[in-house]
């Protein structure tokens, strides 16, 4: 792959930080008895046996979820405060807190929230998924691929195609381009229909000029309702390539009418297919 193609498949994946962070709310209570060691299973909380405390915390760490994803960033943070006073004992609370300092660029105190949160479960893969976004951040590739591998190989976590995904993204930012292609591939695997995964296959395969390939994993973006001005441009140079005339053209009628104003459209009417 060139510098530039790796390039832009790198900056793609960071600026979809966002959306491959992982925020949960566990909605158990996790706790061990002080005395002679002997841990307590955690068990669904209903309103009868949570506690005050948890509840109040718990409150608040729903409404700190609701401002982040809005973008409410300091209102955000103050809830999260609120809700950590109430009871430290919320690894959840800690993990939205290591991606509020993620997003204010204080490196320092995510990384302190996503240890605190590790302390508490040192099991939680969506923890370790977030962590390990912010070491490959750090360009700490080796750190990062292992919080990576531990969420994908725990049992109970749910998001292993997200995270397969992230990896995927990191090793490309360190030049790893086969081992990407192996992590975006798993990726497929559990969840075919992420276009994330799928527009970074295309465009793996393209730069290495197995059309064929990334036609596969273009065309299924493109025939779907998730395509935008990338994937229907990556489309267009892929057909291209194939000489497919007529699906040149309709891709490029659908990138004019649908995305006018976007930088693709742009080349698509200068012809710049190889900028």
């Amino acid at each position: 792959m060139n510098k530039v193609g790796q390039t832009g498949v790198v900056l793609r994946f960071f600026l979809l930080w966002s959306c491959l962070a992982y925020i949960t709310i566990s909605g158990v209570i996790g706790c061990a008895s002080k005395g002679g060691g002997t841990e307590i299973k955690s068990d669904l909380v209903t309103d009868s046996d949570e506690p005050e405390g948890r509840k109040r915390a718990r409150i608040r760490l729903e409404l700190a979820v609701g401002y982040y994803s809005n973008g409410q960033t300091t209102i955000a943070l103050d809830e999260l405060k609120q809700s950590i006073n109430a009871d430290p004992t919320l690894f959840d609370a800690y993990n939205l807190r290591g991606l509020i300092y993620t997003r204010l660029n204080n490196v320092p105190l995510a990384e302190d929230s996503f240890r605190r949160a590790l302390v508490i479960n040192p099991k939680a893969g969506g923890v370790q998924h977030n962590y390990a976004l912010l070491l490959c951040q750090q360009s700490r590739f080796s750190e990062a691929m292992q919080f990576f591998a531990a969420a994908i190989a725990n049992p109970s976590y749910g998001e292993r195609a997200k995270t397969w995904m992230a990896r995927g993204g990191c090793e490309l930012s360190n030049g790893k381009q086969a081992e990407a292609e192996s992590s975006f591939l798993r990726s497929y695997e559990l969840d075919a229909g992420n276009p994330i995964t799928g527009y970074n296959l295309a465009l793996l395969l393209y730069q290495r000029q197995e059309y064929v390939r990334s036609q596969f994993y273009v065309r299924r973006i493109n025939n779907s309702e998730l395509a935008n001005a990338e994937s229907l441009w990556l489309g267009i140079k892929v057909e291209r390539k194939m000489k497919n005339t007529d699906a040149v053209a309709q891709l490029g009628t659908q990138l004019k009418r649908r995305f006018p104003q976007s930088r693709e459209s742009s080349a698509f009417e200068r012809g710049a297919f190889d900028e």
